[in-house]
């Protein structure tokens, strides 16, 4: 049985860390400070990031990252993982690295994935695709991509990690698994402003599939494969994270666009990777012109009125 430690005890991390411990594995679940530890231990229950959900007496709670067993999962936001490798990437000695996260660094342009290359010697994966904590906490069938390049490792961690109602599928695509759950929280958010707008559902569907082919334009120049932004870590993300308020970035889309730009305490990570993607943009001469109008209404540079202008008078051309 496999030893996994997740570090990071925010809605995600904490879900997993349940499945996980329900069906047997043994688990520990590494929150960010001593206090966070002692509360979940304690309380068992996460009632900041996730109300109502006991957590398995088997579960144990940790406040030390480097107490790890053969599997570490990271489930911390995504501009954390940089500041976590440099701090103790070579001290990590798990067999498996996997990242657990959507969004593009700020500081480097990377992925997760490609920050865990950078700062350890452990051949990384990832584990993304259309999910929502409460759901895979509750035990609801959820099917997600696992990508990893060593495709051994990503075939025993499929096996080690999948359950009953978690169901991994496996890919050798690190760059077009990670890069299209990062994207996606752009078109999120673009989303979410279209409906707090009053623009419509039939905007709605417009954006996300103009949204898309801008996710498929920039993943596939960095070296991804269109199948895999077709698949669950692309598309299928996409199209959940687009269409519910769960979402933290649909949902902060649609907050402010109805003038409310409080978060609430959770993570919008589409905001951070729209200011990265918008960046190296520019750089490359990409067009991209979702991405940079959200990081130009979520800067504060462009009011929203004048974004929806902008796309609307974009140039007629074929699809």
């Amino acid at each position: 049985m496999s030893e996994i430690s997740i570090i990071g005890a925010g809605a995600f991390g904490t879900a997993l860390a349940v499945q996980f411990a329900r069906f047997g594995h043994a688990t520990t679940l590494c929150a960010r400070s001593e206090k966070a530890a002692l509360n979940l231990a304690e309380t068992r229950e996460n009632a900041a990031r996730l109300p109502g959900v006991m957590l398995p007496k088997a579960l144990k709670i940790s406040s030390d990252p480097l107490v790890l067993g053969n599997i570490l999962l990271l489930s911390m936001p995504a501009q954390a993982i940089g500041p976590f490798l440099r701090a103790h990437g070579q001290a990590i000695s798990a067999k498996a690295l996997v990242a657990c996260c959507k969004g593009i660094d700020i500081e480097t342009g990377l992925g997760p994935a490609d920050l865990i290359a950078q700062f350890t010697e452990i051949t990384p994966a990832i584990l993304t695709g259309p999910s929502f904590a409460s759901d895979i906490a509750k035990g609801l069938p959820t099917a997600l991509t696992l990508a990893c390049t060593d495709e051994a490792l990503g075939a025993e961690l499929q096996a080690a990690l999948a359950t009953d109602t978690l169901r991994l599928y496996r890919s050798t695509d690190v760059k077009g698994a990670q890069l299209g759950g990062a994207l996606k929280n752009v078109m999120a958010i673009a989303c979410g402003l279209t409906i707090g707008a009053g623009l419509g559902e039939s905007a709605r569907a417009a954006l996300m599939t103009r949204g898309f082919a801008e996710m498929n334009r920039f993943a596939l120049s960095r070296g991804a494969r269109a199948q895999t932004l077709a698949g669950l870590s692309g598309f299928g993300d996409l199209a959940l994270t687009c269409t519910s308020m769960q979402s933290r970035n649909f949902a902060f889309g649609v907050g402010l666009a109805k003038g409310d730009t409080d978060t609430h305490g959770k993570t919008v990570e589409g905001v951070s990777t729209a200011k990265a993607v918008a960046a190296i943009s520019r750089t490359e001469g990409l067009d991209l012109p979702i991405t940079r109008l959200v990081y130009a209404v979520t800067s504060g540079q462009m009011p929203l009125v004048d974004a929806i202008s902008a796309l609307l008078s974009r140039p007629l051309k074929e699809e």
